[in-house]
């Protein structure tokens, strides 16, 4: 089996693919996974570009969006886990993983999964103090600070990923673990990031909680980015285990961003993407654990009342093999959720999340809660339900289109006598002047139903432009005689007379 491993993607999806291309023809090898470290950029159209944590002037589509699209298809399966540059509202549709577009797989949060015999775990994110704590509160649109730690770790992923006992060959994560540094080549490192020596020093550079895990799981392989640099070192733990680390550069020309792992052939298998019971069994184990609240949470641990090992039984993997019938993660489950990407478009801040059917399958069959469904419900909101047109595209509500013209229709008075009268005043009134004229000239441009009940509209001063019910003249007559000697006189009226 041979695995390509990228560092930080930044979205250029065209150009690793083509990285991998060149080196399948020049070294004669076919490549089965691609594993990639974070800052993936999976955004599929503008709108998703509000969603990640960069300048503006680093709000590139890029070309995920064609893989999303249908427009090409990713040339091996690709794996992936989240940074700190992501269109968070995308991934947080997918907490517990899914497929983000065919052939491409997001972890999730954490997460292990399997590809033939072999044990891929991933954490995404990077670590901040700060919110580590703290409950899965975020949810789109973002504030200027919930932007930032949406991406940012929490402990209850740490706490499922401590559970799983079963040996894990490759882990990924976006940070590096803390303390890393002393295993490799430090002074090499220093002299390519110099401003990197304080943090090393003071042992503050890179993730406690990685570091943990590390420790814990012990995998075979541990690949990170983040950093924009290579750096290799080799960790070993007791019982002469060892762990391969390798951080990776980003997607650049004359950078170390790809690395190519060759492995035995006993972690073949079948070579097919599948859930990992024992951790689905963690998940299932750990739900009541979730918290979405701002607020510090933390986890059980030893000399409480509370269980605080749920690393899953026998019987609890097979009950998950049991609910799931088929642990395989089929690529036909994609669905798109939001509109293909459009040039021109604007860029506007992300609506209200939407439920994404892989997850909403997921949960159904583990009995799990989605964080973002949660959310919404102690908000009281509730969310958007997915509409599919027949081709498959999620419906966007569009935008009205206007009239060229907007008039009102003429007025029309309450009396059949005085309607009567006043036609013949509206007589003397030429195109030009009259709007009656200029409505019915663009009807045929806006329409309106006609209402079941009829708007009856009263001129202001109705007197001054009807004659008295005990003349009978015309109205050109009797223009003196129609005006109360207490009115005033109307100017407006002599200006329609004028015209005659």
């Amino acid at each position: 089996m041979k695995i390509a491993v990228e560092g930080c993607a930044h979205g250029e999806l065209d150009k690793i693919y083509e990285c991998i291309e060149t080196l399948q023809e020049r070294e004669c090898i076919k490549i089965d996974l691609l594993i990639c470290c974070g800052d993936f950029q999976s955004v599929r159209n503008n709108n998703d570009l509000r969603a990640m944590a960069v300048p503006e002037k680093y709000q590139h589509i890029c070309t995920f969006y064609k893989y999303y699209s249908g427009e090409k298809l990713a040339p091996v399966l690709t794996v992936f886990i989240g940074g700190n540059h992501e269109a968070s509202n995308y991934l947080q549709e997918l907490p517990y993983g899914g497929w983000v577009a065919p052939n491409i797989y997001y972890i999730g949060r954490a997460g292990v999964i399997k590809f033939g015999n072999l044990r891929i775990g991933g954490l995404s994110g990077i670590y901040k103090g700060h919110d580590y704590l703290h409950g899965l509160w975020e949810c789109s649109p973002y504030t200027h600070s919930s932007l930032r730690s949406v991406y940012h770790i929490r402990s209850l992923d740490v706490y499922r990923l401590s559970q799983v006992k079963e040996k894990i060959h490759v882990m990924l994560s976006h940070d590096w673990p803390r303390g890393i540094a002393n295993y490799g080549d430090k002074e090499n490192l220093l002299r390519r990031k110099p401003f990197l020596r304080e943090d090393i020093e003071s042992n503050r550079l890179g993730s406690p909680p990685a570091e943990t895990l590390l420790q814990n799981l012990k995998p075979h392989y541990w690949f990170a980015a983040h950093l924009h640099c290579q750096f290799a070192a080799l960790v070993k733990h007791e019982n002469d285990e060892e762990t391969k680390f390798l951080a990776l550069d980003k997607c650049l020309p004359k950078r170390r961003h790809l690395q190519i792992l060759d492995l035995p052939s006993e972690y073949d298998g079948d070579k097919q993407l599948k859930y990992d019971t024992e951790w689905l069994a963690v998940l299932k184990n750990t739900n009541h654990l979730l918290s979405v609240k701002n607020i510090d949470c933390h986890m059980p641990g030893p000399g409480g009342n509370e269980r605080y090992d749920f690393t899953p039984t026998t019987q609890e993997k097979d009950s998950i093999e049991n609910l799931l019938s088929n642990i395989r993660i089929g690529s036909e489950k994609f669905v798109r959720t939001a509109p293909v990407y459009k040039t021109g478009t604007p860029k506007c801040l992300p609506s209200e999340p939407l439920l994404n059917p892989q997850t909403t399958y997921l949960c159904e069959k583990l009995g799990i809660d989605d964080p973002i469904q949660v959310i919404m419900a102690r908000s009281g909101r509730t969310m958007r339900q997915l509409c599919l047109e027949e081709n498959n595209e999620p419906q966007v509500e569009k935008t009205p289109i206007k009239c060229t013209k907007l008039v009102l229709p003429a007025p029309i008075t309450p009396s059949e006598n005085e309607s009567q009268d006043l036609s013949q005043e509206y007589t003397n009134f030429t195109p030009e002047n009259s709007f009656q004229s200029d409505a019915t000239n663009t009807t045929s441009e806006c329409i309106t139903p006609p209402s079941v009940t009829k708007k009856v509209f009263k001129r202001r001063n109705l007197a001054i432009y009807t004659p008295e019910q005990n003349e009978h003249c015309d109205v050109s007559n009797t223009t003196d005689s129609a005006i109360d000697a207490s009115s005033p006189r109307s100017s407006k009226f002599h200006r329609s007379n004028e015209l005659d």
